[in-house]
């Protein structure tokens, strides 16, 4: 248990826009591990676009990946896990087994939205998952439009409950990037519970992981570890 957990992964071969393949699921797999990693949530869309993602087809989905790594050698231990697409009817059209959560312990649950603006169903909605006795956590917020024209939106979001997580591909962009610089300033404002790496597939993780470089060496191991080793570890299931 002393490794890194990535709590944000579309590491499941061939089930949305992350990894299409077996063979990238396992370079990625490998990649982490090399990186530090010894955990990782896999986190697919839970979008319309995507129905087949339900509690029973992730959970097997999982232990197949899961299955392959133990057969490679590769020493990555996955769980289950989704990524909340928000929208106005969320609330009615969203079933009991399209809701995920981290290692299905149904406490805390990732959430994505894309917006220009933030939308008026985002805090009913927000409080409809909470009502549920959810921890709700906020993906890339630095990602977000209405995020970057207004920064203070992020103390919207803790006043909501919201928890934050960074994405470490913003993190390794050309510092040029208002994503980058956006991530830079939330990390040393101490905004993020969580960083995770929002992994797609082997050609785009190495940015990912120089990401994860590019945050210690701009608020130190220490931080780094408490978001990507103690605070995620509050995730796995008991």
């Amino acid at each position: 248990m002393s490794g890194r957990i990535d709590v944000h992964s579309h590491l499941l071969p061939g089930v949305d826009d992350g990894c299409q393949t077996l063979e990238d699921s396992l370079r990625c797999a490998r990649a982490l591990v090399a990186a530090g990693y010894s955990h990782c949530f896999c986190t697919p869309h839970i979008w319309p676009s995507f129905p087949k993602q339900s509690v029973a087809t992730i959970t097997q989905w999982v232990a197949d990946l899961q299955a392959e790594l133990d057969r490679k050698g590769i020493a990555l231990r996955l769980f289950p896990g989704g990524e909340i697409g928000l929208r106005a009817d969320l609330n009615a059209k969203l079933p009991p087994d399209r809701l995920l959560t981290f290692g299905l312990a149904n406490r805390y649950c990732l959430v994505d939205i894309w917006a220009d603006t933030l939308p008026e169903f985002f805090a009913p909605t927000v409080k409809w998952l909470q009502g549920k006795g959810l921890t709700v956590i906020l993906a890339h917020p630095e990602r977000m439009k209405a995020v970057q024209d207004q920064p203070e939106l992020m103390d919207c979001f803790a006043d909501l409950g919201l928890l934050l997580q960074g994405n470490l591909q913003c993190l390794g962009e050309d510092p040029s990037e208002i994503r980058r610089q956006l991530a830079e300033r939330f990390l040393t404002q101490g905004k993020y519970f969580l960083l995770g790496s929002d992994l797609h597939n082997f050609p785009t993780l190495q940015e990912r992981l120089d990401g994860l470089s590019n945050a210690i060496q701009l608020v130190g191991e220490k931080v780094v570890d408490q978001l990507t080793k103690i605070n995620p570890r509050l995730l796995l299931p008991h």
